[in-house]
């Protein structure tokens, strides 16, 4: 029989993170106070943050340690399989051999545990009694919803409005797990409120969600907020992913020459390549390919500058290619996607040229998804959908030019609460939309320059 499904026991998930800080050529610029434009200091951030995750956020160790009580956590659904995608390779006639990590495994049914567990651990150890974050398609707040269930801990989530109509399941879960859900831009807050007084019918964004849920925490002693990406910390959390693929790849005696993520604001996309990148920054020969909406293109149309990470002006300036902190992206599917920038470490790798970036129309996502799910049985969710796109588009690649090559994608969500999607798809009621250059600029031009 060929080897299909790759299996680490319990005992071999990965007892440390990899902080890839320790082995950048250059690191990102500091992030600046919204206020005075000067760096931040760990004190800047108390308010909202524990303070083992800010050590985290600025530690440069290659190194740290995962709490035994989150270990114990992730043995609920870690290590997860690495399959060969042995159908999708036949269907498509490719030379190349594809794998896939399937994150879906979890019981949020995604790759967002792998941070919302430990955030919510910190949390918890600082005594914080709740917790305040957004959600973009559920995903992330379904798994701060089942972290604070876990360990005791209340949690508000601000939900994309569009996604908070288009994907009702999603929200269900995270009331099943205990959490309070309000849709985005909501009336809770002064951020929200003001949204709403300019546009009754605003749509909402992730980056409008973030400015309802760090007002909502830096207005309450005994709240805390997390976020599901961007952050340094989150990303240095997801590289479980990475760290486990290797030890699979070690055991069928290969290694991926293409790496792939979809790209909404970098975390499974680092989760997966951070650690073969290492290998990368010392001289092996891979390529790293982030997946992101045409209608969402930030790595491909943004700019390379200081920006806010959310809507109302809340956060620090953080160096990251963006569209502009006030885009109101379309209300496509793939609401995890709908980001005006991406996490500043992916944005200075880029930037540096260790990875590659492409955007992808919608109706080839969605062609792409059925076909992976017509082949290899899962149903992914429409974010991830977009790696599947990008790996098929390089095993077609090779079939063309005649060359074997191994192709890696984080799978990082199966699509089983996103069924309404797939509905639209099929129904014809779904469209391609690319953002128009002009409406970047704009966007764009009213930043803050520094």
């Amino acid at each position: 029989m060929k080897e299909t499904k790759i299996i680490l026991s319990d005992k071999e998930i990965p007892k440390k993170w990899y902080n890839i800080m320790a082995d950048m050529p250059n690191l990102p610029k500091p992030p600046l106070h919204p206020g005075t434009k000067e760096p931040i200091g760990p004190n800047d951030l108390s308010a909202i943050f524990p303070m083992a995750l800010i050590e985290q956020e600025v530690s440069q160790e290659r190194w740290i340690d995962i709490p035994e009580e989150v270990l114990d956590i992730y043995s609920l659904w870690r290590p997860s399989p690495l399959f060969r995608a042995h159908r999708l390779e036949k269907a498509l006639n490719t030379p190349a051999k594809i794998y896939y990590k399937y994150e879906g495994v979890s019981p949020a049914g995604s790759h967002k545990p792998n941070t919302s567990i430990p955030q919510a651990y910190y949390n918890k150890q600082a005594g914080i009694k709740r917790i305040a974050t957004e959600t973009g398609a559920g995903q992330w707040g379904s798994s701060m919803a089942l972290a604070g269930n876990l360990f005791g801990m209340e949690v508000t989530v601000y939900m994309v409005k569009v996604s908070y109509g288009q994907k009702p399941y999603r929200r269900i879960a995270m009331e099943t797990w205990g959490a309070t859900v309000h849709a985005s831009p909501s009336a809770v807050t002064q951020s929200g409120k003001k949204a709403l007084e300019a546009d009754p019918d605003n749509p909402g964004s992730l980056g409008l969600a973030i400015s309802e849920a760090v007002e909502d925490a830096a207005t309450h002693s005994d709240t805390n907020y997390a976020l599901g990406s961007v952050l340094n910390h989150v990303l240095l959390h997801q590289t479980v992913i990475g760290l486990e693929a290797q030890k699979q790849f070690e055991l069928v005696n290969d290694y991926p020459d293409i790496i792939i993520g979809c790209c909404g604001g970098g975390s499974n996309l680092a989760g997966i390549s951070f650690p073969f990148l290492r290998d990368k920054i010392h001289g092996r020969d891979l390529r790293v390919i982030a997946v992101e909406p045409a209608s969402c293109p930030t790595l491909t149309k943004g700019e390379f500058r200081y920006d806010y990470g959310d809507v109302a002006g809340l956060t620090p300036f953080l160096m990251m290619y963006t569209l502009g902190h006030d885009f109101i992206p379309p209300g496509i599917h793939a609401g995890g996607l709908r980001y005006h920038a991406d996490a500043p470490l992916v944005c200075q790798l880029y930037h540096d040229g260790l990875m590659e970036a492409k955007a992808c129309h919608q109706m080839g996502v969605f062609e792409a998804a059925l076909l992976f799910a017509r082949t290899e049985a899962i149903i992914p969710a429409p974010e991830t959908a977009h790696a599947i796109k990008g790996a098929i588009d390089e095993a077609l690649l090779c079939k063309e030019e005649g060359k074997e090559k191994t192709i890696l994608f984080n799978l990082s969500g199966h699509g089983y609460l996103d069924l309404q999607a797939y509905a639209d798809y099929m129904d014809g009621k779904l469209s391609d939309y690319e953002y128009p250059d002009e409406k970047i600029k704009e966007a764009l031009s009213k930043l803050p320059v520094f």
